[in-house]
């Protein structure tokens, strides 16, 4: 527990709030002897803390709440809207209605490939590879 920006050890708070823990462990206690603390989720297995060491120590509860709030970086969500159009994109019938969401995919792929700080060999590629398939298709069965 922290008071301001300092650690506070349990003597501490009990010489700053004489009174304050004596009422905490007597709440504590009862609430142990009524059952309140048995049958809790998740009671006997180990905690999970979540691993943010590589997170600044000043930003930790930044990125917190913000997880908790389910706020993903604008990469993570441009990301998820990718795979949300390629799985829309595998079950199209309609030639329009393909050629308009390979559009889009383009668009968020060129728009990640944008925001991200990485190497170009690490782009996502582009995906030109169904409207070339279709436009072989459609030709074959005008010679045909």
């Amino acid at each position: 527990m922290r008071i301001g920006s300092f650690p506070a050890s349990q003597s501490a708070i009990k010489t700053m709030f004489p009174g304050f823990a004596k009422i905490v462990e007597e709440r504590i206690r009862k609430a142990q002897q009524k059952g309140v603390f048995s049958n809790l989720p998740g009671s006997g297995k180990p905690i999970e803390l979540d691993d943010d060491r590589h997170v600044s120590e000043d930003l930790r509860l930044a990125h917190k709440i913000l997880k908790n709030a389910d706020c993903l970086p604008p990469e993570i969500e441009l990301k998820k809207e990718i795979e949300r159009t390629e799985e829309l994109l595998d079950g199209m019938e309609d030639t329009a209605e393909k050629y308009r969401a390979l559009k889009k995919l383009n668009f968020l792929i060129m728009k990640l490939n944008s925001i991200s700080s990485k190497s170009i060999e690490f782009e996502v590629p582009q995906q030109y590879s169904a409207s070339l398939v279709e436009r072989f298709e459609r030709g074959n069965k005008n010679k045909v």
